[in-house]
């Protein structure tokens, strides 16, 4: 079996969400380092057009999307469990709230914070990015303005931890935990904002999330990961293609899209649905035949136009 390859780079929070899940795993992994920036010729081919970051690949198989890399980790490797106690299903639900409305009041924090220092080039590559102009002279006041929500959100998550427990579902860390912790390390430690600095519980659970370190890592050329995936074949699917109110059958062209930022369109033939899932398949003459796998919530899965 194919080793595990993320594709990522060091600022990304995203990315620290998913190596941080590592460090909890204790996994080996190869790490190959992506452009902060568009263009990232070594992984379009791999995705289809897909440009958040990171991206997992499993020799043929590339997973899009933090919440179905940490689904297929913790199927790959099931223990330390991401789903302790009552966490399975809930830990789901605080973690797509993470991702979305406390990251969003993360990302305009860091913003406020650092916006002085950022290249023109990666303002400009996020404005593409988000849809909206990013006006470098209006940063710090949004992010006074997104310091007050992003307390509120997180004031919610330091009152759960006051009552002792170790992580949001008791003695484990679970899904929820890296959701909120990689919102939390954006500001805390790449924006060195101190907007949570009061946070006392909060901030005790921060470094706890920290220390599970990012487990067993090495490097890999992005060549090298394409060329793997040229190599081998993808993982057959389990399941086919379930009944959807779309009638989408079994090899029908497909367009998967972000429902948010980043609405760059996958198109390839539908192999995989489930409820929580979708899988396309490409072919491409630089890695051969893909299954590229995305998950349902967030996502937008209508037919190609062709």
């Amino acid at each position: 079996m194919s080793g595990i390859i993320l594709h990522h780079y060091g600022t990304s929070p995203f990315s620290e969400k998913v190596r941080v899940a590592f460090g909890i795993k204790q996994a080996a992994w190869q790490s190959v380092k992506i452009p902060v920036v568009m263009p990232k010729p070594d992984l379009t081919p791999l995705t289809g057009g897909y440009r958040k970051t990171p991206v997992m690949q499993v020799g043929a198989d590339i997973y899009c999307d933090t919440q179905i890399i940490l689904r297929e980790i913790e199927r790959r490797i099931p223990t330390p469990t991401f789903y302790p106690g009552p966490a399975k299903g809930l830990a789901e639900g605080v973690a797509f709230w993470a991702d979305h409305q406390l990251f969003q009041a993360s990302v305009a924090v860091f913003f406020g914070a650092m916006g002085d220092q950022l290249p023109d080039a990666l303002l400009d590559d996020r404005s593409k990015f988000s849809g909206r102009p990013i006006d470098r002279s209006k940063l710090k006041m949004q992010g006074a303005v997104m310091s007050g929500p992003l307390r509120a959100h997180l004031g919610w998550i330091e009152d759960a931890l006051h009552d002792g427990r170790k992580f949001l579902f008791g003695d484990a860390p679970s899904l929820a935990d890296l959701a909120v912790y990689h919102c939390v390390w954006f500001v805390r430690e790449r924006g060195n904002c101190n907007d949570i600095a009061d946070y006392t519980a909060l901030n005790v659970w921060a470094d706890r999330m920290k220390g599970f370190g990012h487990g067993q890592r090495s490097d890999l050329d992005s060549k090298d990961a394409v060329a793997i995936a040229k190599t081998a074949e993808p993982e057959a699917i389990a399941g086919g293609v379930a009944p959807n109110a779309l009638g989408l059958k079994a090899g029908a062209m497909v367009s998967v899209t972000p429902d948010d930022t980043g609405r760059d369109a996958t198109v390839g033939e539908l192999v995989g649905l489930t409820a929580q899932s979708v899988t396309i398949a490409r072919d491409t003459p630089e890695a051969g035949r893909l299954h590229v796998h995305f998950p349902r919530a967030g996502f937008v899965l209508v037919p190609a136009r062709v």
